[in-house]
């Protein structure tokens, strides 16, 4: 067996991490970000270090389609940009990658620089070879996985954060940790994976009822930026899981927000996995650890890390069941089959470290229907 490790990205941290851009004031500069970022200082801050040469794309919205990738390309082929620059949360990195990968295929492979500055932290985009692209007629993500997409370089500065509003932060927060807790036990995991998930987990369980708390905490909310940043690099080494694999299907198809649907299932899907299974309790015994669990018991630390997100989802005013949040449950009603199908074919669900049946699926539906 050979297990793979590599990090492609450079990462610049701090709050003068934004000077970098400076090193591309004479270049035509493409920038995909969303309209909201668009009117905001958050791109004027991104502007003072660039020149002239700028053209800004600011179209994204929420789960990126291929239309969003089509319309970003078409907006820039007459700009031919010598590099781009994704600002935003997920939803922009993601269009972002797609689109500097549609507009290299297009232009005969020109293989254009890409600088990811995330606004959130949750995704951990700004270093992973994923992009979530969605299928609006069909309710659909598709998580896109090429080392293809990954950022040559990532500014990591806490005080673009500064403005997200807590009940986001708590989403994305919790997106983090389900990328620490599946990179962990994924099939996949190695060392490398390992040292930065279990980093990750301590900072998410330390700093991020900080930032619910305190928003301006501008130390916590560093480190949970940094936190969202390792996880990804943890995953994009290991794989994630099921708990991804359904919420990128559930996630589409009741339009929830992909921070929260993972907190919704991540203790439903560990019970699940780690039942009468020594070699997984292990794992997730780890996942315990980090978050200050104190106990060597495997099944114990199971049971305690279950409740712990349980009562860090409660604290966040997390629904625990699709019928709390008050969804239309008869979408999922209406066409089971195919959403089972979706979610055993969603590129996460293979390293889950449980194998899954279409019976599996089933059960674990109604257990997050409430």
């Amino acid at each position: 067996m050979i297990d793979e490790f590599s990090v492609k990205t450079t990462i610049f941290s701090g709050n003068e991490a934004l000077a970098i851009l400076k090193r591309y004031e004479q270049h035509r500069v493409a920038i995909v970000t969303d309209n909201f970022i668009a009117h905001s200082p958050l791109l004027s801050q991104v502007l003072h270090y660039l020149g002239t040469q700028v053209k800004v794309f600011d179209q994204v919205k929420p789960d990126p389609d291929i239309q969003i990738l089509q319309q970003g390309t078409a907006f820039f082929s007459d700009f031919s940009p010598e590099v781009f620059i994704a600002l935003g949360g997920g939803s922009a990195l993601d269009a972002c990658k797609g689109i500097r990968a549609t507009y290299a295929l297009i232009n005969k492979g020109a293989n254009l620089p890409l600088i990811a500055i995330p606004t959130t932290s949750g995704s951990g985009s700004e270093v992973t070879s994923y992009a979530v692209i969605s299928d609006a007629e069909r309710n659909r993500k598709y998580p896109l996985v090429s080392t293809d997409l990954l950022a040559d370089i990532a500014i990591l500065d806490a005080r673009l954060v500064l403005s997200v509003p807590k009940p986001i932060a708590a989403d994305t927060g919790m997106d983090v940790l389900t990328h620490s807790i599946e990179a962990i036990v994924s099939t996949n995991a190695n060392d490398f994976s390992d040292a930065l998930a279990e980093k990750a987990i301590k900072l998410v369980a330390t700093y991020l009822p900080q930032v619910y708390k305190t928003p301006d905490n501008l130390l916590a909310r560093e480190k949970v930026h940094n936190a969202s940043c390792m996880a990804g690099m943890a995953f994009t080494s290991s794989g994630l899981g099921l708990v991804h694999g359904m919420a990128h299907t559930l996630g589409a198809l009741f339009h929830i927000p992909h921070g929260k649907i993972n907190a919704m299932l991540l203790p439903i899907i560990i019970e699940f996995n780690a039942d009468r299974n020594e070699a997984i309790q292990a794992r997730y015994l780890i996942c315990a650890k980090g978050m200050g669990i104190n106990t060597n018991n495997p099944l114990v630390g199971v049971k305690e890390l279950i409740e712990c997100i349980r009562q860090l989802n409660k604290s966040f005013s997390m629904p625990a069941s699709l019928r709390e949040l008050g969804v239309d449950l008869s979408l999922l009603q209406k066409d089971n089959q195919a959403t089972i199908a979706a979610i055993l074919q969603d590129g996460c669900t293979p390293t889950n470290p449980r194998a899954v049946t279409a019976k599996d699926i089933e059960f674990l539906l109604k257990r997050i229907m409430g």
